[in-house]
């Protein structure tokens, strides 16, 4: 009887220590499945916040051209920038034909225009991508009466028929001829639009939109022109044929004095390299448009 009792407790230990066994075993495996189930999740996160945020997208995109373009051009380029933190994009302001001229030679991506590109540049491979429309304003200091011009009597003011502005409805004062410098893409498209090619009489030429501004609001009797989306209070917007150089009436054709905003490429911009693409895709984002429309510009009816 003490022989068989023995034996059945040494079966009862044997039985506790492989249930035990069978515990700790299966507690270790639950484990490492975890582990691993917890690092696949993390990867696949990972992965997936890669694809969303710009940030698989470095490099830099260079643009230089058109002064009457800055406004647009740094706007632009900082909402770019905010998207892709890794992509640089940086404008140089050189006048429209220099910034067509660099493109041409490679140094720069983009070549900004405020004008339609020549047929001798684009014999050169140069694509005229339209990204926005501009009206041109005519402006005058404040204190000039006249209001509204017809665009003959304009080309005559710029072509020196006109000299007063008393022929003109205006008060007796000499008109003080302001314009842009050679090789400007407002002036080339303003004396193109007014017919006046080379034969306008300037009394000064400034090198940018900005300086136009200034100059014709704190001289009196002046008349200049500036891209409309810089027009402010601190001189007079005139109408032109009775026309007010709004976005109605300029995408209706009514307006005269229109322009397009051209970001040029060497090639099609599928052509391009993967930077500049992504530019292009963002300008034709609502982000992009939004951009357009905040900076004072239209959006081309093509959008």
């Amino acid at each position: 009887m003490k022989n068989k009792l023995v034996k059945m407790m040494a079966l009862l230990t044997a039985t506790t220590m492989v249930a035990a066994g069978v515990m700790g075993c299966g507690s270790d495996s639950s484990d490492a499945n975890a582990d691993a189930n917890t690092d696949t999740t993390a990867s696949d996160t990972t992965a997936n916040a890669d694809t969303t945020d710009g940030s698989d997208l470095s490099g830099t995109v260079t643009l230089a051209g058109s002064t009457s373009m800055e406004k647009l051009a740094n706007a632009m380029n900082e909402a770019f920038m905010e998207k892709y933190p890794n992509v640089s994009a940086t404008a140089e302001f050189t006048g429209s034909s220099a910034g067509i001229e660099s493109l041409e030679a490679g140094s720069v991506d983009i070549g900004d225009a405020s004008r339609a590109l020549s047929d001798d540049e684009k014999s050169q491979g140069v694509v005229e991508n339209i990204v926005a429309i501009d009206g041109i304003a005519v402006i005058t200091d404040t204190a000039n009466t006249v209001t509204d011009i017809k665009s003959e009597d304009l080309a005559k003011v710029y072509t020196g028929e006109i000299t007063n502005w008393k022929d003109l409805g205006g008060p007796d004062e000499q008109i003080v001829v302001i314009g842009r410098e050679a090789g400007s893409g407002t002036r080339d498209a303003f004396e193109e639009l007014m017919d006046v090619k080379d034969s306008c009489k300037y009394a000064q030429e400034l090198d940018s939109t900005g300086a136009v501004l200034a100059k014709v609001a704190a001289t009196p009797g002046a008349v200049g022109y500036v891209s409309l989306d810089v027009l402010d209070d601190t001189v007079n917007g005139l109408k032109i044929n009775s026309v007010e150089p709004t976005e109605d009436n300029i995408l209706a054709g009514d307006y005269v004095l229109q322009r397009p905003f051209v970001m040029a490429t060497k090639g099609e911009i599928s052509e391009q390299s993967k930077q500049v693409q992504a530019y292009f895709d963002f300008i034709n984002s609502a982000d992009g448009q939004n951009v357009i429309k905040s900076v004072g510009l239209i959006i081309p009816n093509s959008k």
